[in-house]
């Protein structure tokens, strides 16, 4: 085998255990991108969880008249909101 050879067949063998490497990445990066996509749900599901439970503790803090002024204030902007967003639907589902 001649020198001109012998070098290239070494640049295939390296040629060939890079294309492996990169096989081997594009596979653990697949998987990570899995990982990710199913923590995002998760975190936007307890997100929501937490929304809900911060709504509830509102509304039971309502009923015991345990609200400060400025509690009460923020809840009711919340409602006003709350009240705005379904006349909206209302009137989209009017047209």
């Amino acid at each position: 085998m001649s020198f001109n050879e012998d070098q290239l067949h070494r640049i295939q063998e390296k040629l060939q255990h890079l294309l492996k490497q990169y096989a081997v990445v594009q596979k653990e990066n697949q998987k990570l991108k899995e990982e990710l996509e199913q923590i995002k749900q998760k975190t936007s599901i307890h997100q929501q969880n937490v929304d809900d439970l911060k709504q509830q503790v509102g509304v039971l803090k309502l009923n015991a008249g345990e609200m400060s002024e400025s509690d009460k204030k923020e809840f009711e902007k919340k409602i006003n909101s709350y009240l705005k967003e379904i006349d909206r639907c209302i009137a989209l589902l009017g047209e």
